[in-house]
């Protein structure tokens, strides 16, 4: 049984455009969307998208009125047509477990209250978890750590000793956190390890994705910064300081001894040399590679990274270049042609002399 589109519009609070009568079954993207679901565009300029696409009923901006479709009006589009999908398939929330008898867990740990703790989770010596932390199955925290309030850990992440978490973060599925930094002196020649006695911190309010890495500090901690988000696959090398609500995308590497500032913004597979500062507010474009210094507010693209205007000249020179080429080729041509119709004075002497 469907849901009336009427009933959809309640929903999000939206403006109804169309028959209200008409039964969604599910919601849908424009590409996957079939007859019975109602799909979103988020962009009134692309409104012609909407014939292409084979749903029945459509979220679409205020002001945004197709002539030939049924929609609701609503100012954040994607806020509304996530309600919509919570409507078809409601999240799934995890019961409460408590601590489960196949979890192993150090005497010496301090346990707060509503903790849940998975089967095969391993908590360590003189380790602290905080009141409704959740810690599921296959994680590892290692002794000395310490879990904050309403932490979540997910699956399989491990946490070196000495880690700090702050209250509400979320760190998930096979992140390491604590890892040996990679630096090493050469003697006799071996590579010997450096010294590894620092730790990592996280702040409050942080989201560390899977399968991201953050070393320890060779003496004092790796720092990230309150409510930083990072994503999936993320490299952070020992001694960073990584400043508040900072987005780092994926595949970010980020050399040891880095600091930012305050909302740094770094798209995709950005990379950062070691013991350079990016200021607050500054974006990094994706695949840039960072040299040196970036200073506060700015854009910066490319490889070396440099200011987003000077990148656009360069870019569109080296579009350029073809042409470019063929006009060397033809200024050659004629240059040849002239010397061949004027021969230098040298070669008019050695005719004479001839």
């Amino acid at each position: 049984m469907g849901t009336p589109l009427a009933d959809l519009a309640k929903i999000v609070d939206g403006r109804l455009f169309g028959d209200g009568t008409i039964e969604i079954d599910e919601a849908a993207t424009l590409a996957r969307a079939q007859e019975g679901d109602i799909s979103f565009l988020d962009n009134a300029e692309k409104q012609d998208q909407l014939d292409q696409s084979r749903a029945t009923a459509f979220v679409v901006p205020t002001g945004c009125e197709p002539p030939n479709a049924s929609v609701i009006q609503v100012e954040d589009v994607h806020g509304a047509f996530s309600q919509i999908v919570e409507h078809f398939r409601p999240p799934r929330y995890a019961k409460r477990i408590g601590i489960s008898p196949a979890a192993i867990i150090s005497p010496s740990a301090k346990i707060g209250q509503d903790v849940d703790i998975h089967l095969g989770a391993t908590i360590g010596d003189d380790v602290t978890i905080g009141d409704r932390a959740t810690i599921h199955a296959g994680v590892t925290v290692m002794a000395g750590c310490h879990i904050g309030d309403d932490v979540t850990l997910f699956p399989n992440a491990v946490l070196y000793e000495n880690t700090v978490v702050g209250p509400r973060s979320i760190i998930h599925a096979g992140a390491v956190l604590g890892a040996y930094g990679f630096g090493y002196s050469t003697e006799g020649g071996r590579h010997l390890l450096s010294a590894q006695l620092g730790h990592v911190t996280i702040g409050q309010d942080v989201e560390i994705g899977a399968s991201t890495t953050i070393d320890r500090g060779t003496y004092g901690p790796t720092e990230i910064g309150e409510g930083t988000k990072i994503d999936n696959l993320v490299m952070i090398a020992h001694n960073c300081r990584i400043g508040r609500h900072n987005i780092i995308c994926s595949q970010v590497g980020i050399a040891g001894s880095t600091t930012t500032g305050d909302y740094v913004v770094m798209a995709g597979q950005v990379g950062v040399r070691d013991h350079v500062h990016i200021g607050s507010r500054a974006v990094l474009g994706a695949m840039a590679g960072v040299i040196s210094d970036i200073p506060d507010g700015e854009c910066y693209a490319g490889i070396p990274a440099t200011p987003l205007r000077e990148q656009s000249f360069k870019l569109a020179a080296l579009a350029r270049l073809p042409e470019m080429r063929k006009q060397l080729k033809r200024l050659q041509r004629i240059i040849d042609q002239n010397e061949n119709k004027n021969p230098s004075e040298g070669d008019k002497k050695s005719s004479h002399a001839a």
